[in-house]
């Protein structure tokens, strides 16, 4: 128990951990409950896209689809990686949940996990379409750049890391869903699609950056994790999806 203490009392000063073996019982449950998170999601993003590869308008954006699903599950392995450290069966975890699955359009899930997995519950929605994807793209791609920045400081070194090299990968992610965006809405029936589509991706991303006023950000801000609450992330994302829309000339 006074390790345990003296350790959180080293992170709460701005300490790093370099491996699993000095990790306090609650810093590791809260270190794997975001790596699940993110394994599941990305894991779920690229199930995602992998069923509309075929659905985009030449080989160019085929190549970028691809692309996505590709890095995207390379990211899931990375830090499913560093989750295997601490003792998960990583030769079955990515088999287990039919990352594919997804609830209907209508759906009202909230910022709460759903289901068997711990995917962001905005990865739940069915994708309808390759103007919706690219839509959610722009939105979502977004959201991982403020959520990695966020993350990339943790105080857990080889997370850190990973996220650090995963970052800009993610960022030409983003990028390709705004190069796609723009040449959709060069047509005013694609700028009334891609305007419906975003009309209905934005509340859900929103979601995924939980709730306010979250009970638990103290204690990953003591264990640095977490720097920023949820309400200044999600403005953050706000502003910055707001600056991409605008340039683009869509409300």
């Amino acid at each position: 128990m006074d390790q345990a203490m003296d350790v959180e009392d080293y992170l709460a000063k701005g300490g790093v951990l370099t491996s699993p073996a000095n990790a306090p019982p609650r810093y590791r449950g809260e270190l794997m409950r975001w790596m699940a998170g993110f394994v599941d999601s990305e894991l779920a993003g690229a199930a995602g896209f992998a069923d509309l590869i075929n659905a985009a308008p030449g080989l160019k954006a085929r190549i970028a689809a691809a692309r996505i699903v590709l890095e995207k599950t390379d990211h899931a392995e990375r830090v499913l990686n560093l989750m295997g450290e601490f003792g998960a069966d990583v030769t079955r975890y990515a088999a287990h949940q039919p990352w594919a699955a997804r609830v209907r359009r209508d759906a009202a899930l909230g910022p709460q996990r759903h289901g068997g997995d711990m995917r962001l519950s905005v990865f739940h929605y069915p994708l309808q379409g390759w103007t919706d994807a690219v839509a959610f793209n722009v939105a979502m791609g977004e959201a991982v750049g403020v959520q990695l920045e966020e993350f990339a400081a943790v105080s857990y070194a080889p997370l850190a890391e990973a996220l650090r090299a995963i970052a800009p990968r993610e960022r030409r992610h983003a990028e390709l869903g705004v190069e796609g965006l723009r040449q959709i809405v060069a047509t005013p029936d694609g700028r009334r699609q891609a305007q419906e589509s975003l009309a209905y991706w934005r509340p859900r991303v929103a979601e995924s950056f939980g709730l306010a006023e979250s009970a638990r950000f103290d204690t990953l801000k003591r264990f640095g994790l977490r720097r920023r609450r949820n309400e200044d992330l999600l403005g953050l994302w706000r502003r910055r999806l707001d600056a991409r829309l605008n340039e683009l000339q869509l409300v």
